[in-house]
């Protein structure tokens, strides 16, 4: 839903929709986050995958300024994790996969080249 639309309808200044639209964002962001849990096991297959959130600068090029956030999925219910990184770095991602998977799963990825 575009700002403009929000502003004229509510008949509020697009300050006012930019902080709300951030704080419902981040709500949004700290419930994921806090409901992230261990996941997997044996006979279970995780799928896993990382994105960075950001925006380009300028709108121009390729780079993305922003966090990386690297999670995943148990196939076949609801569970999953999310956690947000600083670099995404081969250690980082172990470290992060042994924190929050369980033993004896198989782990299905895109095969990132981290």
């Amino acid at each position: 839903m575009k700002s403009k639309f929000i502003c004229e309808e509510l008949n509020i200044g697009t300050a006012t929709v930019t902080d709300w639209a951030s704080f419902c964002r981040e709500v949004c962001q700290n419930i994921l986050i806090w409901r992230s849990g261990k996941i997997g096991g044996p006979g279970i297959v995780v799928e896993i995958d990382e994105s960075k959130f950001g925006k380009r600068k300028y709108n121009r090029g390729k780079r993305v300024v922003g966090r990386w956030v690297f999670g995943g999925v148990e196939r076949g219910s609801n569970n999953y994790f999310f956690a947000v990184l600083e670099n995404r770095t081969s250690e980082v991602l172990l470290s992060v996969i042994k924190e929050h998977i369980l033993p004896g799963m198989t782990v299905m990825s895109d095969c990132w080249s981290s």
